[in-house]
């Protein structure tokens, strides 16, 4: 019977994947590259999406072997053991193919239903946030979130709203954003779900907002932000919630924030999703 590696040993063979990624995507970083759509214009996609995957892939599967895939580019595969991992090779592909420097490659591993380890990998920065049943870390030394603060001083970084958003809220959703950018210090759009919550979870930013997030996305950097001491609140747009990471929406905070203006962003979002 094949062992099922724990938590900090699947902390580790992610890891050791998501460097060999990021180095493979440093040296295509600004260089030339084809790049093609998925949904629409917003959703963009490179071979490098593709090729970083599949280098991801087999070692996930030598240091897991029976371990069911669950990536971005290439769905669902591989076997039916009990360690489930979830990839997005580039979070932030529309900056990495535009040559802005931020973008990660995000693993997590989910055991039995639970999400256990995680990382999140900044190639250009070369910065690991981890985290797995031991704690949350940055570069290997342990990670505080640290205290948020108020709204006045306070940073928020979201990617709201998306063009979906704009299409299916119309003003509102401007209306909304616009109550944020007053609330708050400063509102940034950075174009990476992980490493917005990574940050977060590294006291660099004070909140995040997702409305619309896959579970690649953010799995990871959920459980870094909850080991490093923050707070991740899942938005469920239906009346059967399951696991945090499967929620299509997100609010991320550092411990002791208190923001009026974006838990009512939040709950309109909510509302209104379920209203379809």
């Amino acid at each position: 019977m094949t062992r099922v590696p724990d938590s900090a040993a699947l902390r580790d063979i992610a890891e050791g994947a998501a460097r060999t990624a990021g180095a493979y995507l440093r040296g295509a970083f600004r260089a030339g590259m084809t790049i093609d759509h998925k949904r629409d214009r917003h959703d963009l996609v490179t071979e490098h999406d593709r090729a970083s995957e599949e280098i991801i892939v087999p070692l996930l599967l030598d240091g897991a072997p029976g371990s069911r895939i669950v990536g971005e580019e290439g769905g669902v595969r591989g076997g039916s053991g009990p360690v489930t991992w979830y990839i997005d090779p580039i979070d932030g592909t529309s900056n990495f193919a535009q040559g802005l420097a931020f973008f990660c490659v995000v693993i997590a591993a989910e055991r039995d239903g639970e999400v256990v380890a995680g990382v999140v990998y900044d190639p250009m920065a070369d910065r690991m946030f981890s985290a797995s049943d031991e704690g949350a870390f940055l570069d290997g030394e342990p990670l505080d979130a640290g205290c948020a603060l108020p709204a006045d001083a306070a940073t928020l970084i979201t990617g709201f709203p998306t063009a979906r958003d704009l299409e299916a809220d119309g003003p509102v959703a401007l209306e909304e954003f616009g109550a944020l950018v007053d609330a708050f210090s400063s509102v940034r759009r950075t174009g990476s779900g992980a490493l917005t919550i990574a940050h977060v979870a590294a006291g660099w930013a004070d909140s995040a907002l997702g409305s619309s997030v896959n579970p690649w996305d953010v799995a990871a950097s959920m459980l870094i932000l909850r080991r490093a001491g923050g707070d991740y609140r899942p938005l469920w747009y239906e009346d059967e919630p399951g696991a945090d990471h499967l929620a299509p929406g997100f609010v991320a905070l550092r411990p002791g924030a208190a923001y009026p203006a974006l838990d009512a962003v939040a709950r309109g979002i909510v509302e209104r999703r379920r209203g379809r």
